[in-house]
């Protein structure tokens, strides 16, 4: 039996947004369960020391080359978001505030596209709710359950929770007991699940 897949990411992250579209066809793939878990990176980081790849100019320059090619080896559409780096807090709070809701992936398909496809100011308030309403998602409902203090909870928790286990970036994933960070990790990822 495969063994579930944590996946633990924000979406300001653009690996994260890669890994999100590769871990779907994984867990399609293997059968393993995918459990997504939002977290809040820039909290990540204030607890653990960390910063954004991209604080150094050179590793940024890269970074943003390997995606384009990760992002071409699977026919994905890759914008780099000329607003990064997003405060991402409202859009985490929707998706913590609907974890284990039906619709949890169809939100996060469109919040992914809205950053990484679309190269929207997301943490604009009319902007993403325009974002969520052209998907066809009820905007009022979602900005409302951003500002819920259990969404609120729900997004702190899963964070320090993240930290706890000795997370520092996203995405990470867990498998099996096993860490595995990056959206260049997927193919240990797959084995992993596979058992």
């Amino acid at each position: 039996m495969p063994h579930p897949i944590e996946y633990l990411f924000d979406v300001g992250s653009p690996t994260a947004y890669l890994a999100w579209h590769r871990l779907k066809t994984v867990a399609a793939r293997t059968g393993a369960s995918l459990v997504p878990v939002p977290i809040l990176l820039g909290g990540v980081f204030k607890a653990t020391g960390g910063m954004p790849p991209g604080a150094v100019a050179a590793k940024g320059r890269w970074m943003n080359e390997d995606m384009a090619r990760w992002a071409a080896r699977d026919g994905m559409p890759l914008v780099m978001n000329p607003f990064f780096p997003v405060n991402t807090i409202t859009m985490m709070r929707i998706l913590a505030g609907l974890q284990g809701d039906e619709r949890f992936e169809a939100v996060t398909d469109t919040l992914f596209a809205g950053m990484w496809q679309q190269g929207r100011n997301m943490a604009d308030p009319e902007i993403l709710a325009a974002t969520l309403t052209e998907a066809g998602h009820d905007a009022a409902t979602l900005m409302e359950l951003a500002q819920s203090p259990e969404a609120k909870q729900r997004l702190i928790a899963n964070t320090e929770g993240a930290v706890a286990r000795g997370v520092f970036g996203a995405p990470t994933c867990f498998v099996a007991g096993q860490m595995h960070f990056g959206q260049d990790r997927i193919d240990w990822v797959e084995a992993a699940a596979a058992g």
